[in-house]
């Protein structure tokens, strides 16, 4: 019998220099942003560059909305290098959502029930001491059943975040400001204790500096401590670690801890220092953004800074352009995805290689 050789044979990289995986990711996005163009235009008939000037003029237009674009980006980047150590360690951690939602309704609480006793300095102190405590304990909950009875870490964590929505929700029902309005309202919108106070005139200019410390933070931690090797080894091969000597269950534990800490802390942000409330709409789907995040950066916190940069000024754009050209959200979010297709299809060609069976192959076959 004759042994032919497939058609298309796709194998793993050995790697693949820095400067050209960018350069792939790069024509990525050229290629995402032409075909983004094609669909524009035979749908709507409107000019693709006019559309990427509004898409742009919706992100960083004036000086307030660049401000917000940072504010929201870097609420995105914490929960996304909150999930750098959970994923790094092959724990694949999807209950950024209800971390984000324990931390914030941890900070409302101190808010709440200690914004006329304590002062702002206090309250922020306390508001990220709970929220941080709120998000491990989240954290640690599944990861504590994944080391014991070895559960599926994906499912329960998902579902954890069912519960964090209906705690949420009962609190909201419990501060519920005014009676009647089914939501908590701006906390302390009169004295404003407990918010997170501009810095240097910039109302998001703090929220930016906390998440930023943060982000070099966790790349030294993952990248340069013994705990950073454990996490790794750990994701690598859990007998590999056993035979080092490292307790995985321990390791697994202590990350999870950590995950849900800086998740947590996300919500921190988004409740002292960004909307003054919480609702089940304060994590709006950035936990599992997050994911891309991380997965789309390989875990490298600064490479995060701009990928959630990148999520941001899409989101912010088809708001722009659904709002400027009359067009409905479907059509914006196609856009969106258009692009994201495209950068996550990237990764597939920086990871892999795809050959062509040869002509000469192909005679060979033929002749036998």
């Amino acid at each position: 019998m004759n042994n032919h050789e497939p058609l298309i044979h796709i194998a793993r990289r050995d790697g693949l220099v820095w400067w050209r995986a960018w350069c792939v990711r790069l024509v990525s996005l050229i290629l995402a942003l032409l075909v983004s163009a094609l669909f524009i235009y035979s749908i709507t008939k409107l000019n693709p560059a006019k559309v990427y000037a509004a898409m742009w003029e919706g992100a960083f237009g004036s000086a307030r909305r660049a401000w917000i674009t940072a504010r929201d980006a870097s609420i995105l980047l914490c929960i996304g290098v909150g999930l750098a150590p959970a994923f790094m360690m092959r724990f694949w951690n999807v209950g950024a959502e209800g971390q984000m939602l324990m931390g914030g309704c941890a900070t409302a609480a101190v808010l709440i029930y200690c914004g006329g006793a304590l002062s702002t300095f206090q309250l922020l102190l306390l508001s990220a001491v709970v929220s941080v405590a709120a998000g491990a304990v989240w954290g640690v909950i599944p990861a504590f059943f994944k080391a014991r009875w070895n559960t599926n870490e994906t499912l329960f964590t998902l579902m954890m975040n069912y519960i964090a929505i209906q705690i949420t929700c009962f609190l909201v029902a419990l501060w519920e400001n005014p009676k009647g309005s089914n939501s908590v309202g701006v906390i302390n919108q009169q004295t404003q204790a407990g918010w997170l106070p501009a810095l240097f005139g910039k109302q998001y200019l703090l929220n930016v500096v906390i998440v930023l410390a943060l982000t070099v933070a966790m790349y030294l931690y993952l990248k340069y401590t013994k705990h950073g090797y454990e996490i790794s080894v750990v994701g690598e091969s859990e007998n590999t670690a056993r035979y080092a000597g490292i307790s995985v269950k321990r390791v697994i534990v202590r990350t999870m801890a950590l995950s849900g800490a800086v998740c947590g802390l996300s919500g921190f942000i988004a409740v002292a220092g960004a909307s003054h409330t919480i609702s089940t709409s304060t994590a709006g789907g950035r936990g599992f953004t997050a994911i891309i995040v991380a997965w789309m950066a390989k875990f490298n916190t600064f490479v995060m800074i701009v990928i959630a940069l990148l999520l941001v000024f899409l989101e912010k754009g088809a708001v722009q352009i659904a709002s400027q050209f009359h067009l409905n959200d479907y059509a914006s979010d196609v856009v969106t995805g258009i692009i994201l297709f495209f950068l996550l299809g990237s990764e597939f060609f920086i990871q892999y290689t795809v050959r062509f069976r040869s002509h000469s192959q192909k005679n060979e076959e033929v002749e036998a």
